[in-house]
């Protein structure tokens, strides 16, 4: 059977990971992984590293039509992020009544605009929707910029699984 892993923390994670890129690789390489992916909690900050530690470990895939050896990653990286969703970004007072919920929401680009407007994304959650230390999004800022992109129900942190532990699958649904 064939796995690749999409939703990986590295050391870019701050307190929810510790896995150094390059040991990434090698281990999605090891395990004949066809494809990777980083989904650090708020941030993109190793998605350079990501990319080039995927074109160090290259493979040939076939012939130009002049011959020339046409290279691809051995594990093919997919660039993501772990965004902080609220309802509202732009709140930032709250009590113990009304408290700052947020839930974790895994995007992934399938592309080059995807890739983009996931920078746009982090970049918002940072410039717009900071709080504590959440740089913070929210379901505006998807629908504006979700094409290109892919999304996961995430982990038990996201709103399915939320809502299915709280009020049941139906309503989950």
């Amino acid at each position: 059977m064939v796995f690749s892993h999409l939703h990986v923390h590295t050391q870019y994670s701050l307190l929810d990971g510790a896995a150094a890129i390059d040991n990434l690789y090698k281990k999605a390489a090891k395990d004949n992984m066809p494809a990777l992916a980083i989904t650090d909690h708020g941030n993109m900050f190793g998605a350079f590293e990501f990319v080039s530690q995927a074109w160090k470990n290259t493979k040939i895939i076939g012939k130009d039509e002049n011959g020339k050896d046409i290279l691809a990653p051995q594990v093919k990286p997919i660039v993501g992020c772990e965004f902080y969703v609220v309802k509202d970004r732009h709140i930032k007072t709250f009590t113990k009544e009304v408290k700052d919920e947020r839930y974790h929401q895994v995007l992934l680009a399938k592309n080059k605009k995807g890739y983009e407007n996931l920078v746009k994304l982090t970049s918002l959650g940072f410039i717009e929707g900071m709080y504590s230390k959440y740089p913070r999004i929210d379901k505006e800022l998807i629908e504006q910029y979700h094409e290109g992109l892919i999304a996961t129900t995430c982990c038990i942190g996201a709103y399915v699984p939320q809502t299915i532990l709280h009020d049941g699958e139906e309503k989950a649904e």
